[in-house]
């Protein structure tokens, strides 16, 4: 059996979706890990997100990186401990650009003495990544809430 060029072409484009598809599903894994394993520092935002990204959530929206280092901000000063769990991936691919959508779950804990008392969530997210000379990135986040269980943080609105 010969491979024509033809083949060789199609192989070579549906390796490459399968790499970026593999590619994009690290990088939301990656997101949601550094948010509880990186709570006390800034420095992998810009290992996931673009520096322009905006991130909409129930409580309101971030913009570029000083927008997301804010937005770490107040998670650290609210919750002790996050567990968050990201699953459900459908990632739609475009060239240079894809859009994942998934399902999230998170645990806060505001006090690790204290265990039971935590706010939980649970909903799914819709990510717009790019594709930069470093490696896909999110340029947009979009979180919709479906459920919640405990106690929000004091005054935010979902």
């Amino acid at each position: 059996m010969t491979t024509t060029a033809p083949d060789l072409a199609d192989l070579s484009r549906r390796l490459q979706a399968l790499t970026d598809r593999t590619e994009l599903t690290e990088l939301c894994d990656r997101y949601v890990r550094h948010l509880d394993q990186d709570r006390h520092s800034d420095h992998w935002l810009e290992s996931v997100f673009t520096t322009d990204a905006h991130l909409t959530f129930p409580m309101g929206e971030f913009k570029g990186m000083e927008g997301l280092i804010a937005f770490q901000a107040m998670a650290r000063t609210t919750f002790e401990r996050t567990h968050h769990l990201s699953s459900n991936y459908d990632i739609r691919l475009d060239g240079d650009s894809a859009r994942v959508t998934a399902h999230l779950m998170a645990v806060h804990v505001r006090n690790r003495a204290e265990p039971n008392s935590h706010f939980t969530i649970g909903g799914h997210y819709e990510a717009q990544a790019v594709r930069t000379a470093d490696g896909w990135r999110i340029r947009t986040f979009v979180f919709d809430l479906v459920w919640n269980a405990g106690d929000p943080p004091a005054g935010k609105k979902l």
